[in-house]
């Protein structure tokens, strides 16, 4: 057999890398093969021409072949994690691969890379065995046929498949979101967490772990039931009925505690034999509904296929606290919750695009007819109500005189009991019927011991896994203690001893009907959430939304999430209302807290559309006075050095508009530097962007920054620089830039609209600045409360109205909203009274009548003033800054200098 041309090296999704496989043996290459006994020595080619006609070995040269763990997180325990080579070693570096070794030789050293060994290989038919046997559980032989009996077989069939219906959609978004990319342990939280990101993906992951623990408890209950009513026919009880399920549950849950710790290597062989005792009580209760019903089984309600009896089970007959339509639907739906256990790992699938949607919807398909199967036959051949005594025929002593219920046609008069509410037997009474109809019960035990076993300890293992990811994660404080884990395979024991302490709680409630409802709606929230990271990838659409599985679509997804949350609060309300608040809650505290992960969700993707979308938008918008914002580019340089000029800007602009830390440097900038930066802006919780240039000189770096800063109508308006306080020692080619940077900027050199200009001049004493925290971050005085103190506005030209905006908005912020605001004008006294009228904004007004401004200065808290233009070359840089000097100089408050380019930028410019 010719082997494959191609060889698969790389697999992400849909899309496959190949390699060309070697060429054919060279007794093929020359001709015929030759025989046993023939050989003939390779032929030897001139080197030249091999050069000119064989095809280049990329395998020879240095790059590596594609490999998955150059885009691997992580790798398996037992691997080494793979780096491709860097550029330096492609530019600079020799290499020798032999036997899947690649071996680079770099600065003397060698640093070798194994080669890919693949991965192992779980079985497809583990992926449908998990699920189904997940979803055959303790609902399934003890709680279906009570559930026909209260909805009748027709609403029974419509709880069964509207849960299959949610479960479907669900499956299909999970094989779309598991297909995405490799997913780790931790199950449904690892997929929405890392789908929705840290704040939803945290609060499912509580709620997850928390339903797989008390889902531990129902199973167990389950098992406790039947193991009690075992007890009960053969007279062995313990203590009571009911205490007697608490005792039996709490040594169930031990024991299986102790299988989990001791290891689960045999789980997969379990589950196989699990499956066929399971399998094999399914075709004893088949053959059992064909087998004609003895006078025993009579007398508890069983006659075999009966058309009357069908039709009589067709309609509900409520009974109960939760005789509802969705009371039963909380009861069942626990049972329809395994799908998750293909996904749970598909870690270890060699092919997850292939086994988890045949197995996940498989498995739905093949339970959804199972579940309808075992409905409609148990109620085409029992009753509702049944005394199980011999002597209720309608022959005997004990007949009443008019018979009731369908038993009258088969000549058994249950009359008594039914009226009374006291019959034992019957659909309605008794939870061990499949028991009764089998061929064999004892098959029917075994298939619930397996059910029920197998499903609690799959949960009492995932429990503690996916709370363990949860805490290692570090998302919630004073859950950390439970992160650590323990030998090689570093098991979580301390979430195992969490989990076992709510499943034993859970237990002692020791009642099926009250723990399923509490169950559904933790599950029906893991499913809303599954959903809806489905649609939200789709709609957000981000490169790296590409699942291999295709068969899923983003509305179909939508409304798996809505009608999740509708049967949330049919079902309980109340229930439904207490786990939406510790989603908000823990979704609230996430959001604070900002915790420090990158997960790549599609909750970054859609901000990024919402903010290029607006962004577009806003193109699209005419400026306009009224929402004239000054956006401010702030030559701060690195901001940790002027963090008073950080401070002040941030003040008047955040969450209100732009800021830009801008640095010129004289260097090639350095990607890493920015991002200390920014680390330091995020820490001090400035809300502002950083942008840095090489330039040769300050003045051309900041004129290419006013430039090229922003991004449509996102770009700065105003120019915010610190005062040049060496102005008297630097020398004159710097301070000329720095001046011609104060003067000629505003005379229209940069293209409009020209930016504002707002020189900072703060000249703070060294009291004003102290150390605070771990950080050592600079405490300035713009980030201090200011108390009931005066910010005086000198506003001697009309520029725009600059020189008054940004004061106002200082005060809008709550450290500021106490400081009076004064207005000085410069005027004439014989006139002022006039100018009076012609202002309408409501600040207190003085004016500057033969005063020095230097002297008021003194008494004021925060002084801006209006900064006098000076003609070009009518001044020059050294007198420009003397005259700065003198308005600023030894004054204890700040001072800012502002001066606008002539444009409105206040309202009541504005008609």
């Amino acid at each position: 057999m010719e082997s494959p041309p191609y060889k698969t090296v790389l697999s992400l999704g849909r899309f496959k890398v190949r390699k060309l496989q070697s060429g054919p043996p060279p007794d093929q290459a020359n001709g015929a093969p030759k025989g046993p006994g023939e050989s003939t020595p390779p032929p030897q080619p001139d080197s030249r021409q091999a050069e000119e006609t064989d095809p280049p070995d990329y395998e020879t040269t240095i790059d590596a072949t594609p490999c998955y763990e150059f885009y691997a997180h992580s790798v398996p325990a037992g691997r080494t994690r793979k780096n491709r080579p860097s550029l330096d070693m492609l530019r600079n570096a020799s290499t020798v691969k032999d036997k899947g070794v690649l071996c680079y030789s770099e600065h003397g050293g060698v640093h070798c890379e194994p080669g890919h060994l693949g991965s192992q290989a779980v079985p497809f038919l583990s992926t449908q065995v998990r699920c189904m046997l997940n979803i055959w559980g303790v609902i399934l032989y003890l709680r279906l046929p009570w559930i026909t009996a209260q909805a009748g077989i027709g609403l029974t069939w419509l709880i069964i498949l509207m849960s299959t219906v949610v479960t479907a959609i669900t499956g299909l978004s999970i094989s779309a979101i598991s297909t995405n990319g490799k997913v780790k342990s931790g199950g449904t939280y690892f997929l929405i967490s890392r789908s929705l990101g840290p704040e939803l993906g945290g609060s499912i992951g509580l709620l997850f772990s928390f339903a797989n623990a008390v889902a531990v408890a129902m199973h167990v209950v389950g098992f406790s039931e039947t193991v009690r009513d075992l007890l009960l026919e053969t007279d062995s009880v313990i203590a009571d009925p009911v205490n007697d399920i608490r005792i039996v549950g709490v040594l169930t849950v031990t024991v299986l505690l102790g299988i989990a710790l001791a290891g689960m290597e045999w789980e997969a062989k379990a589950q196989v034999i699990f499956f066929i005792v399971i399998m094999i009580s399914f075709v004893n209760y088949f053959i059992g509904t064909l087998i004609p019903a003895t006078e025993e089984k009579q007398s508890k309600g069983y006659y075999s296929y009966r058309g009357d009896i069908f039709v009589q089970n067709i309609g509900p007959e409520w009974r109960g606290e939760s005789g509802s339509f969705f009371g039963m639907f909380s009861i069942f739906f626990p049972s329809a919750t395994g799908i998750l256990a293909g996904a749970n790992i598909s870690g270890d699938l060699k092919d997850p695009a292939v086994a988890i949607p045949k197995g996940t919807l498989t498995a739905i398909f093949l339970t959804t007819l199972t579940y309808l199967a075992i409905s409609a036959t148990i109620g085409a051949c029992v009753i509702r109500d049944a005394s199980g005594s011999l002597n209720d025929t309608l022959g005997s002593i004990n007949a009443t005189g008019d018979c009731v219920g369908v038993g009258c046609g088969y000549g058994w008069n249950f009359t008594e009991c039914t009226v009374a509410g006291t019959c034992e037997y019957g659909l309605a009474n008794n939870y061990q019927t499949m028991s009764l109809v089998s061929g064999l019960s004892p098959l029917i035990t075994a298939g619930i011991f397996a059910a029920t076993l197998s499903s609690a300890l799959a949960c009492l293992v995932s429990a503690p896994k996916v709370f363990q990811c949860l805490c290692q994660d570090n998302l919630y404080p004073l859950i950390g203690f439970f992160a650590k884990g323990y030998g090689k395979n570093k098991e979580p024991l301390r979430a195992y001893a969490l989990t076992f302490m709510v499943a034993i709680a859970f237990i002692l409630i020791a009642e099926l009907n009250t723990i399923a409802p509490i169950i559904s709606n933790f599950f029906l929230c893991s499913y809303a959430l599954i959903n809806f990271s489905c649609f939200h990838a789709t709609v957000t659409n981000p490169p790296g939304w590409r699942p291999s599985f295709r068969y899923f679509s983003k509305w179909t997804a939508l409304f798996g999430a809505v009608i999740s949350v509708v049967i949330m609060f049919l079902l309980t309300w109340w229930a439904a209302l207490i786990v939406v608040g510790i989603i908000v809650v823990s979704l609230a505290y996430v959001t604070y807290k900002k915790p420090d992960v990158n997960w790549g969700s599609s909750v970054q993707a859609g901000t990024y559309n919402i903010a290029l979308s607006y962004s577009v938008n806003l193109t699209e918008v005419e400026d306009h006075v009224k929402n004239f914002r000054p956006q401010c580019l702030v030559l701060t340089g690195p901001p940790s050095f002027r963090p008073a000029l950080v401070d002040f800007v941030s003040a008047f602009t955040k969450n209100v508009s732009l800021m830009i830390c801008g640095n010129v440097l004289h260097t090639a900038p350095c990607v890493g530097d920015s991002d200390e930066h920014v680390k330091w802006l995020n820490d001090r919780k400035v809300r502002s962007f950083y942008s840095l240039i090489s330039a040769g000189e300050l003045r051309s770096g900041a004129r290419s920054l006013m430039q090229v800063s922003g991004l449509g109508r996102l770009k700065p308006n105003t120019v915010v620089l610190g005062y040049k306080q060496n102005w008297q020692t630097d020398s004159p080619h710097s301070l000329e830039n720095y001046s011609r940077e104060n003067t000629e900027e505003l005379e229209g050199e940069v293209p409009p609209p020209s930016p504002q200009l707002t020189p900072f001049s703060a000249p703070l004493q060294g009291d004003n600045f102290k150390v605070v925290g771990a950080d050592e971050q600079l405490e300035t005085v713009f980030q201090a409360k200011q108390k009931k103190k005066s910010i005086d506005i000198y506003w001697l030209f009309d520029d725009g109205g600059l020189t008054l905006l940004i004061p106002y908005l200082l005060t809008r912020r709550k450290r500021w909203s106490h400081c009076k605001v004064r207005v000085f004008l410069s005027g004439q006294l014989t006139n002022a009274e006039e100018h009076r009228e012609d202002l309408i904004f409501p600040f207190p007004v003085g004016w500057l009548i033969g005063l020095f401004l230097w002297e008021l200065a003194l008494l004021s808290c925060f002084p801006p003033r209006s900064l006098p233009v000076v003609r070009k070359g009518a001044c020059p840089s050294s007198l420009y800054m003397a005259w700065l000097e003198t308005l600023s100089r030894d004054l204890h408050p700040p001072v800012i200098f502002i001066r606008g380019n002539q444009q409105d930028v206040l309202t009541f410019y504005c008609q």
